[in-house]
């Protein structure tokens, strides 16, 4: 397996740790004034699904895992678990809803996602930054109400519930960020 620098790697990468394979949650660079700068990162296990906590030293080499990324199309939900097909083979992945997140909530039907396989077997989904969805369900904004930043809610088109601005009518796309569940601009 290949060595790399845990410098090197990013949110959302993937490496071996303590004989599992983990993604990089979260990663931050910490400078202390004293002593060596160090990592401080959050690893998802991807058999287990745990999340736990753990420092790295700035120059520490880990193994990287054996992920493959593929894009896949999102079909249909089935009980506790969502069906992907790879278009390219036809070969159908299943992630449970657990190991998908809150995310769930932004998704949509024939989109395209990235999956994490492992040995033949999805184990995790890497959400794009931002989706566009149409605005299903929007209160007009009330004339008058023009405070700098008013929000109203909104509904997209997968049942997710939001603060806009009030200048978003229904049928008009809107990006979201995914991280955050926010309002980004009009799509």
């Amino acid at each position: 397996m290949a060595r790399i620098g845990i410098a090197d790697l990013k949110k959302g990468e993937c490496l071996i740790f303590r004989d599992q394979p983990h993604l990089i949650t979260d990663k931050f660079f910490v400078s202390p004034g004293k002593g060596s700068a160090f990592y401080r990162t959050k690893l998802k296990n991807l058999t287990n699904n745990t999340v736990i906590d753990f420092t790295f030293k700035s120059n520490e080499m880990v193994e990287a895992a054996p992920i493959e990324t593929i894009e896949s199309q999102y079909l249909y939900r089935e009980n506790e678990n969502l069906v992907f097909i790879n278009p390219r083979n036809y070969d159908q992945y299943a992630l449970t809803l657990e190991r998908v997140g809150n995310f769930f909530k932004l998704m949509k039907e024939g989109e395209i996602y990235q999956l994490l396989v492992l040995e033949d077997k999805a184990v995790a989904l890497r959400p794009p930054l931002k989706v566009r969805l149409k605005v299903t369900h929007a209160e007009p904004g009330a004339r008058g109400n023009t405070v700098a930043g008013a929000t109203k809610e909104a509904e997209v088109e997968t049942g997710y519930k939001l603060q806009v601005p009030l200048f978003i009518k229904e049928g008009e796309t809107i990006a979201i960020n995914v991280e955050g569940g926010s309002y980004v601009e009009r799509a």
